[in-house]
C-alpha cells in the first residue's frame, strides 16, 4: 500500500492483428482518429520500345514530342527559364495579334486566311533559316572546343541533325500529293487510288508532326540542348537578329505606323537576347556550366 491507489493496466498497442503499430506507409492515426491521407497512386509502368514506337504512329504529336524535344539524361533544364520563354512566346503571339488586328484588314474569310498565312510563312523561314544555321553553329562549336570535347559534341550532334532530317522529310510528302509536275503526277498514276488513300494519311500525319514540330524546333532550337546547354541561347539569339533583318529588307508590315514598326521588329530579337544573356548567366552562376569550360579552356 501507498498513497496513490492502484494504476490501470497499459493499453496494448493498437493494430490490424499480427502486423505492429505504425505498419504502413503512414504513421498510426493519433488519438481519436481523424482524416487519414489518402494511399499514394502506383506509378504508371514507362512504355517499352515496342509501345513507343506504336505511339509514335497513330499519334503525330507524341512522334513530334519525341523527335524534337531534347532527350539527353544529364543536360541542366533550368525551369525558371523555361517558364520566362514561354511568357515571352505567349506575349509575342499576343503582340503580333494586336498588330494584326490594328492594322491588317481580318474583316474577310480571304484576309484572315491571308494573315494566317503569312504567320505560317514567317515560321516557316524561321525554321528554314535555322536550318542553315544550325550546321555552321555546330560546327563552329565543335572545333572551337578542345580534345575529347570536341568527339564528343559532334557524337552528340546526330541527334539535333536527325531532327532537321525529320522534319525535312515530313514537309517533303506533300509535293507527293499535290505537286503538278509531271514526275509527281507519273508517280501518282503508277501507285493508283490504294497508293493515294496512304499518301493522304501520311500527309494527313505529317501535317500535324510538321506544324507541332516546327513550334518545338523554334522552342527548343532543334534539340542543340542535347549537344551543349549553352546552344539554344546563342543559336537563337542569332535566329531573332537575321528574322529582324530579314523583316527590315522586305519591308514587312508597310502599313504599319513607323514608331509600332519599330517596336515590334526590334521587341522579338531584344528580348530574345536579354533572356538568352540572362540564361546564360543562370547556366554560370547556379549550374556552373559557363561557355569557357563549354569550350574545355
Amino acid at each position: 500500500m501507498g498513497p496513490y491507489p492502484p494504476q490501470p493496466a497499459p493499453v496494448p498497442p493498437q493494430g490490424f492483428p499480427g502486423r505492429p503499430q505504425g505498419w504502413g506507409p503512414y504513421p498510426s492515426p493519433p488519438h481519436g482518429g481523424g482524416p487519414q491521407p489518402p494511399f499514394p497512386r502506383p506509378l504508371r509502368p514507362p512504355l517499352t520500345r515496342g509501345q513507343r514506337i506504336l505511339k509514335c504512329v497513330y499519334n503525330p504529336f507524341y512522334a513530334a514530342q519525341r523527335a524534337f524535344r531534347p532527350s539527353r539524361p544529364d543536360a541542366v533544364e533550368d525551369l525558371t527559364v523555361r517558364k520566362i520563354q514561354m511568357w515571352r512566346t505567349g506575349l509575342g503571339a499576343a503582340a503580333w495579334l494586336v498588330l494584326v488586328m490594328s492594322y491588317k484588314p481580318v474583316d474577310t474569310a480571304k484576309g484572315a486566311d491571308a494573315v494566317a498565312s503569312d504567320k505560317f510563312d514567317q515560321s516557316w523561314t524561321s525554321t528554314l533559316f535555322l536550318v542553315c544555321a544550325f550546321p555552321f553553329v555546330i560546327a563552329l562549336f565543335a572545333f572551337a572546343a578542345q580534345g575529347a570535347l570536341r568527339r564528343l559534341y559532334l557524337r552528340r550532334s546526330l541527334k539535333p541533325f536527325g531532327a532537321v532530317a525529320a522534319l525535312m522529310g515530313s514537309m517533303a510528302t506533300f509535293p507527293l500529293a499535290v505537286a503538278p509536275d509531271p514526275a509527281t503526277t507519273g508517280f501518282r498514276d503508277a501507285i493508283g487510288i490504294p497508293g493515294m488513300v496512304v499518301l493522304i494519311v501520311l500527309c494527313t500525319w505529317s501535317l500535324g508532326f510538321a506544324l507541332y514540330g516546327i513550334a518545338l524546333c523554334l522552342n527548343h532550337v532543334f534539340r542543340t540542348a542535347d549537344i551543349h546547354e549553352v546552344l539554344p541561347p546563342v543559336l537563337a539569339t542569332v535566329l531573332a537578329w537575321v528574322m529582324a533583318t530579314l523583316d527590315v529588307i522586305d519591308n514587312a508590315n508597310a502599313e504599319v505606323p513607323v514608331l509600332a514598326r519599330v517596336v515590334f521588329l526590334l521587341g522579338a530579337p531584344v528580348s530574345v537576347t536579354v533572356l538568352s544573356c540572362w540564361e546564360l548567366y543562370r547556366l554560370r552562376k547556379y549550374h556552373n556550366l559557363p561557355l569557357r569550360q563549354a569550350l574545355g579552356r
